[in-house]
């Protein structure tokens, strides 16, 4: 900083999450004329900073930290930290004395969505509609290629979210190619969808999900250039990027280009949508299988729902005369109500 003497040995530092509305007087030479910009941490980093933390409390023989890591992409080490803390005091409420997976799961949730609002009680019928609703994003996450894996559903009210599915990627992403974006509208899409295809409406709960999928095709087309029309061209789609930053560069455009881009936004999204109905309808007994078995379990995870998709594979396979339905099946998720086969 100027005043300072070349031989004092002082480096001032500061830190901002806005250094768009800083004066531009303290980014000139001699003065914050470096920048850094701290990113979350990486899979290794995010294991390295889970494993400081789990020094101070006793952990479980079933905990994997490396898993847990991947579990936990985009995690900052604040949060990783206040995981730990969550999972040390569920289990302490359980009277346990060491940290299980089952308590991580239950801290992830909290960090990630919030703390379970038990105080909201849902009718049947919103809450068949709030099935079939997470059963359709499944649905479409299990069957498009791709796709992140689906690590839990749940129609258990969290935070601002009545339910939610959850994906997990299988490690970090530094780049999104124009098929996985499709992908994630189409997805996000599924949810509506089944309202759709089962009750024939439309409901609120999508409202994060078309704001989502509007988002990522609105990006698609102004900033990552995956338009065909548009070409491999850029166009500034709002004020702040990144931390508050200016970083999309910013074009002149007329009225016929504006229009363009919105038929290219609205047609990448009405596309995304069809294909989300056709594989419910064409998974038709899949999606109310999952529906029911999700009303009554209410939470569903990776190992489960995989369970589910299996049997309705089966299901599939009965009509040819070589499956016959197993009166009871003790890994059933539901509990003898699913779709479990085996051989005759």
């Amino acid at each position: 900083m100027d005043g300072f003497g070349s031989t004092d040995n002082i480096i001032v530092l500061a830190a901002t999450n806005r250094p768009d509305i800083l004066d531009p007087a303290l980014s000139r030479p001699g003065r914050f004329d470096r920048r850094i910009t701290l990113l979350p941490p990486d899979i290794k980093g995010r294991f390295k900073i889970l494993k400081v933390h789990s020094k101070k409390v006793v952990l479980s023989p079933d905990i994997d930290l490396e898993e847990l890591a991947k579990m936990t992409s985009g995690f900052t080490g604040a949060e990783l930290a206040n995981l730990v803390n969550e999972a040390a005091l569920l289990a302490g409420r359980d009277n346990c004395d060491a940290i299980s997976r089952v308590h991580f799961d239950q801290a992830r949730d909290r960090v990630m969505l919030g703390v379970e609002r038990k105080g909201v009680i849902l009718t049947d019928k919103d809450k068949m509609v709030l099935a079939y609703h997470e059963a359709g994003h499944a649905i479409i996450a299990k069957l498009l290629p791709d796709s992140d894996p689906v690590h839990k559903i749940s129609i258990i009210p969290r935070g601002r979210a009545l339910g939610q599915t959850q994906q997990l990627p299988l490690g970090d992403r530094t780049s999104y190619s124009k098929e996985y974006l499709t992908n994630r509208i189409t997805t996000l899409l599924g949810g509506r969808a089944a309202e759709k295809i089962i009750f024939n409406s439309r409901t609120t709960r999508a409202e994060n999900d078309l704001l989502q999928a509007t988002e990522i095709a609105t990006n698609m087309v102004c900033r990552w250039g995956m338009s065909e029309a548009l070409g491999s061209q850029a166009y500034a789609v709002g004020e702040n990027g990144f931390l508050g930053e200016e970083t999309a560069r910013r074009f002149l455009m007329g009225n016929d280009t504006a229009s363009l881009i919105d038929r290219e936004i609205k047609s990448l999204l009405s596309t995304c949508y069809k294909e989300a109905v056709e594989i419910l309808r064409r998974e038709l007994q899949f999606l109310k299988a999952l529906a029911e078995i999700l009303f009554e379990v209410e939470t569903l995870d990776a190992e489960e729902f995989e369970i589910i998709y299996q049997c309705s594979i089966t299901k599939k396979a009965e009509a040819d005369g070589t499956l016959e339905v197993e009166s009871e099946c003790s890994v059933c998720p539901a509990k003898g109500h699913c779709l479990q086969y085996k051989a005759v």
